[in-house]
């Protein structure tokens, strides 16, 4: 992209099969860090289809909604079904100022209809500040909990639906057998966890540290690990269908019996993983580092 690399140039957009029409300086200026700024950096080669315009394989149902973002900071007003749909695609473009204003509008939305949860984020504070805290089989859906010190919490058999974990420290916490459908826990600390059996299906994970964490049986069905450490983690028998784990770190980690189809692996590090028997053929491993993985009777 070297002939584009003056910041006011005009770039031409198919995502998904809808056209959009932007300058350079508009994808790299309020996010810099993103995945559109990176590809637009002229560090890369970006494809192009046959009447030139740059080619990116995603719905394009919501880039309107991103590029107002990258614009004018603009978060439109959008029912939560529509808004977790956003959320997905900020998430893959790594646009982290989105995210956060995503879920601030989310949660204060959970604040006005006053949710029907058995504590409160002052309750769940004041009872962190004892030893060996206990919340296993409580109702605690829709709550913020986002940047507390929960390491070594017990939330087993809890129903934690949409609760913002997001910048939480939970090193050590234990979630088997919760249902924390539709929870954030967007660079979370998370090493060490047990989530054996969990539910956490459309869970947002994404740059969470998840080492050695114990995620054997757990649905992970639509989960994001983008850019998540999962190294040594435990994913034996772990429904891993649709996720995406774009450039995640799995050196050394156990994905026997895992179900990985249409999984997003493109770029992670696979690097002395345990893979042997599992079924890779409808999985994504473009870029994927498999240096010393166990590959022993895998389906490729």
């Amino acid at each position: 992209m070297a002939k584009d690399s003056d910041s006011s140039s005009m770039v031409r957009l198919n995502i998904g099969g809808k056209q959009f029409y932007t300058t350079i300086d508009t994808l790299t200026r309020r996010e810099p860090e993103s995945m559109l700024a990176a590809m637009f950096s002229g560090r890369h080669t970006v494809c192009q289809d046959s009447e030139g315009y740059i080619f990116v394989d995603r719905d394009g149902k919501h880039f309107r909604h991103i590029l107002n973002w990258l614009r004018d900071g603009a978060v439109p007003t959008l029912t939560e079904s529509k808004f977790l749909e956003l959320l997905r695609e900020a998430e893959y473009y790594q646009l982290l100022g989105l995210i956060e204003r995503i879920h601030a509008v989310i949660n204060k939305r959970k604040e006005d209809n006053e949710l029907d949860t058995e504590l409160t984020r002052i309750d769940i504070i004041k009872c962190i500040q004892s030893e060996k805290v206990r919340f296993r089989g409580l109702n605690l859906s829709g709550l913020d909990l986002s940047k507390l010190d929960l390491s070594l919490v017990d939330f087993s058999y809890a129903c934690l639906r949409n609760v913002f974990f997001s910048r939480a420290n939970l090193q050590c916490a234990k979630f088997r057998d919760v249902d924390a459908e539709g929870s954030i826990f967007h660079n979370a600390t998370l090493r060490e966890c047990e989530f054996a059996g969990a539910n956490l299906r459309g869970a947002l994970l994404a740059g969470a540290n998840l080492q050695s964490a114990n995620l054997q049986d757990a649905c992970l069905i639509d989960c994001s690990f983008c850019g998540a450490d999962l190294r040594s983690a435990h994913l034996q028998t772990a429904d891993l269908t649709n996720a995406n784990l774009e450039g995640a770190n799995l050196e050394g980690a156990n994905l026997k019996g895992a179900k990985l189809r249409n999984a997003n692996l493109k770029g992670a590090n696979l690097q002395r993983a345990y893979l042997r028997h599992v079924n890779l053929r409808d999985t994504h491993l473009e870029g994927a580092k498999l240096d010393g993985a166990n590959l022993l009777g895998a389906i490729r």
